[in-house]
């Protein structure tokens, strides 16, 4: 039997800069590892998923999946919720979710795109992937970068681990945020506070195409510097585009954790 522990308040909220806000958490919330979640959540299993940045829930069932869950919604009101989390479109983007089943509440990271085969009778045509700690893509045998900063965010374990990312790690993440249209790990990143919102509803897709690397030991005294990068971008109304430069980064001393001078980037972008 899991203790409820003292009351986790999450209100990823920050005055203006459009992150929204999230139901009172009173449980304790575990990152478990997916060998775990894969005994916990077996095939067939029934549970809930609630959504961190809108407190909304629904119900779904696990069906498949060896290295993730693959879910279904378990009926079209269930469906009619979960498109309402994601704006009324489905999307590829991730969302950082807890998965409640009787006393155990698990951090987790969804996406919202229906693909693949459905059995249920839910108006959900296929199925969509929940990904918990250390599962894997279809594709790749490591953590999809977006869903494990989403599953560390439900977790209440990002800003802990951003804490301790190399210069390049943090702009992966820097640029996972700004993909995933996500304001709160886009904020937790920036040196500057800025409105996101508006900022994030602009960018369809990025990638980065290039991204030297020098060696850690070459920056373990550094406080700033700047990262020559090549990004990728999808812009509403503008279609793609590519931006060769430098993405600057501080730090006020070497034991704290990477910035990203955001505002100079999205400036040079014509996203600001």
């Amino acid at each position: 039997m899991k203790k409820i522990v003292l009351v986790m308040v999450i209100l990823f909220l920050l005055n203006g800069h459009g992150i929204q806000a999230a139901s009172n958490v009173s449980y304790n919330i575990e990152m478990l590892p997916w060998e775990e979640v894969d005994e916990v959540l077996p095939r067939y299993s029934k549970f809930t998923v609630l959504d961190l940045e809108t407190g909304k829930k629904f119900k779904v069932q696990r069906r498949a999946g060896s290295h993730h869950a693959d879910v279904q919604p378990l009926s079209p009101k269930d469906t009619k919720i979960m498109k309402k989390i994601y704006g009324g479109e489905w999307s590829w983007k991730r969302r950082a979710i807890i998965v409640i089943r009787n006393d155990q509440w698990i951090a987790g990271s969804m996406h919202g795109m229906p693909h693949g085969a459905g059995a249920l009778k839910n108006n959900f045509p296929g199925h969509f992937c929940i990904h918990f700690y250390g599962s894997t893509t279809h594709r790749t045998n490591t953590m999809d970068l977006s869903h494990k900063l989403m599953i560390l965010k439900a977790a209440g374990k990002l800003g802990d681990f951003l804490s301790r990312t190399s210069p390049y790690e943090t702009v992966e993440a820097f640029i996972a945020g700004l993909k995933q249209q996500d304001p709160y790990i886009s904020q937790l990143i920036s040196i500057q506070k800025l409105k996101w919102k508006p900022i994030l509803g602009k960018i369809e897709n990025v990638r980065i195409t290039r991204m030297p690397i020098l060696p850690a030991e070459d920056l373990k005294q550094e406080i700033s510097m700047d990262v020559p990068i090549e990004v990728d971008w999808f812009i509403k109304n503008r279609g793609r585009q590519h931006f060769r430069g430098e993405i600057h980064l501080i730090r006020f001393s070497t034991m704290d954790s990477w910035k990203v001078d955001s505002e100079s980037f999205l400036k040079e972008n014509n996203l600001k």
